[in-house]
């Protein structure tokens, strides 16, 4: 299949290394484990309760803490437990995504690769992470979980932790749009990535099945591919810290080997 390489005809191969767009909707050749360059920024994108933070904890098991984990919900949580109780988010929102913004800085500004969460109904942070990536030689990379708002419902259901019904629509809007710029699942593979992903060097598209398969990410280098520019050989794999509850404020990001949020 195209964008992977050492994919068997006998049946899916442990591992792929995506190029271009990838969909491994609808299909059973799934493979066990993605490979990235070093120093690569992957994001996940999806709806809330879509699962990005089970893929990544499933992802990161057995790996060695090489890659930094970017999770809003980290921010959010930091932000909301300096707050007044009744203040309500929308209030502080500006100054959690300014530190999001500045934790991501710091994180492209390190040694290491980066996984990121994100809801992909934001393309604006897309360009952003693309020219920035960019700038520092690392490439951008998306895995797309389109598993549809009634899975998604279902998984907020799971964890206990809703969304409101205005943000949840507006989420499906803005991933909508992301997912109606590629190929409808069973459609022909796209030659190149659309426009509206200019900066983007790959996207894996995951559905309800397909997300369970892929157990691991990597990142190495291709045969004869010398690593990322400013990236050390180090960066192997990925880690993913334990989801904070409520009222835990996150440890500063020096006295652990996961990069955290900027202290306010």
């Amino acid at each position: 299949m195209a964008g992977t390489e050492g994919a068997g005809a006998a049946g899916p191969a442990p591992e792929a290394r995506p190029q271009g767009l990838w969909d491994l909707r609808a299909t059973d050749t799934v493979p066990a484990a993605l490979s990235y360059p070093p120093g690569a920024v992957v994001v996940a994108s999806g709806l809330p309760g879509s699962g990005k933070s089970t893929v990544l904890h499933r992802w990161s098991a057995a790996a060695a803490a090489a890659a930094a984990v970017i999770d809003p919900r980290t921010v959010h949580v930091a932000c909301e437990a300096v707050m007044p109780d009744w203040l309500p988010y929308a209030v502080y929102r500006p100054w959690a995504r300014a530190r999001l913004l500045l934790w991501l800085r710091a994180g492209l500004g390190r040694d290491r690769p980066l996984l990121v969460h994100d809801c992909g109904s934001r393309p604006w942070l897309r360009r952003l992470l693309a020219r920035s990536a960019a700038r520092r030689g690392r490439s951008l990379h998306l895995v797309v979980l389109d598993v549809g708002p009634a899975v998604a419902l279902s998984g907020q259901r799971a964890r206990d932790r809703w969304v409101r019904r205005r943000v949840f629509a507006r989420h499906c809007r803005g991933l909508g749009r992301l997912l109606g710029t590629l190929p409808r699942p069973g459609a022909p593979a796209a030659a190149a990535l659309p426009a509206a992903l200019a900066g983007v060097a790959s996207v894996v598209l995951l559905d309800e099945a397909s997300r369970a398969k892929v157990r691991a990410v990597r990142f190495t280098a291709a045969a004869g591919q010398l690593p990322e520019p400013g990236v050390g050989a180090a960066a192997a794999s990925s880690v993913l810290p334990p989801e904070p509850s409520r009222d835990a404020v996150p440890p500063s990001p020096d006295s652990v080997r996961i990069a955290g949020p900027p202290r306010p």
